[in-house]
């Protein structure tokens, strides 16, 4: 726990959370962390925190208020921009805390408002330390417009078939093929690269699918590039889930549980690769 020096006296700020384990909230942001910056969303459900790449790939963390032990915003929502290299040196200033003898790292973040710093302030076996991040003013982050009612496809998976598969795409290929169907192959992966094409597929009925609503055949390419930040993501996860809408927009969305047990999510939306389609035609 943060040190009684540390005054309890919280009116100033707008939001404050703490947190027995900083390392829960590392973790999380170091799996969507292919961007120096990210525009951080706090409402009463907790954190959601965005990072986008050229208006093609986004990444949304989801931290839910109950993973941390206080939890206080005294406004409906409070949205700002933050420098996630360096919130992530912060949350790991005194290490990963991953060693067999290390001591979890107490976290109290605070922010006074617009224009305010993000205040993170950490405590390790007595020792305080408090970093103060500038923060920017957000940009618009881009809307995927992906609801519920437009998924067409939706598988969801174990994630250790998947880390297999993904360390197995031939990295000389600049696109991913994903097939999606109610009919066999039922779901593929492929790749094109200098050797040729590969293809890894797996049935509906396979042991390592849990769930598998497929209504029309969809086969859409994607940017490799895009695509991989996201293995960050997929080797923390336990479970994902895999769904395309009617345009071919792709959401994968991770089940990556914390060392307190309980779950976060991280989900990202991938634009299919136009340019490709287009030229097939």
């Amino acid at each position: 726990m943060l040190s009684t020096q540390e005054a309890d006296d919280d009116s100033g700020y707008v939001f404050v959370a703490k947190l027995d384990n900083a390392r829960n909230v590392s973790t999380i942001l170091k799996a969507i962390h292919f961007k120096d910056t990210a525009t951080v969303f706090v409402t009463n459900q907790g954190l959601k925190v965005t990072v986008e790449d050229a208006k093609c790939v986004q990444a949304n963390a989801f931290i839910q208020a109950a993973v941390f032990h206080h939890f206080v915003l005294t406004q409906d929502q409070v949205t700002f921009k933050v420098n996630l290299s360096v919130l992530i040196e912060c949350l790991t200033i005194f290490g990963s805390g991953t060693g067999p003898t290390s001591t979890a790292t107490s976290m109290k973040m605070c922010y006074a408002g617009y224009g305010r710093p993000l205040v993170v302030i950490l405590e390790e076996d007595g020792v305080l330390t408090d970093c103060s991040l500038k923060t920017l003013e957000p940009d618009e982050v881009l809307d995927f417009d992906f609801c519920s009612t437009s998924v067409i496809n939706k598988i969801i998976m174990k994630s250790e078939c998947l880390k297999e598969v993904f360390s197995e795409l031939d990295s000389s290929s600049d696109i991913l093929q994903i097939l999606m169907s109610p009919d066999a192959p039922f779901l593929e992966f492929s790749t094109f690269g200098n050797s040729g094409s590969t293809h890894s597929s797996f049935s509906k009925d396979s042991d390592m699918v849990e769930a598998f609503q497929c209504t029309q055949t969809q086969s859409n390419r994607y940017k490799m590039q895009l695509l991989r930040p996201s293995s960050k993501a997929l080797a923390l996860s336990a479970r994902i889930s895999i769904r395309t809408d009617a345009r071919g927009f792709l959401s994968l969305q991770y089940m990556i549980r914390n060392d307190d047990g309980q779950v976060c999510f991280v989900e990202f939306f991938c634009a299919p690769d136009e340019e490709i389609e287009d030229a097939e035609y």
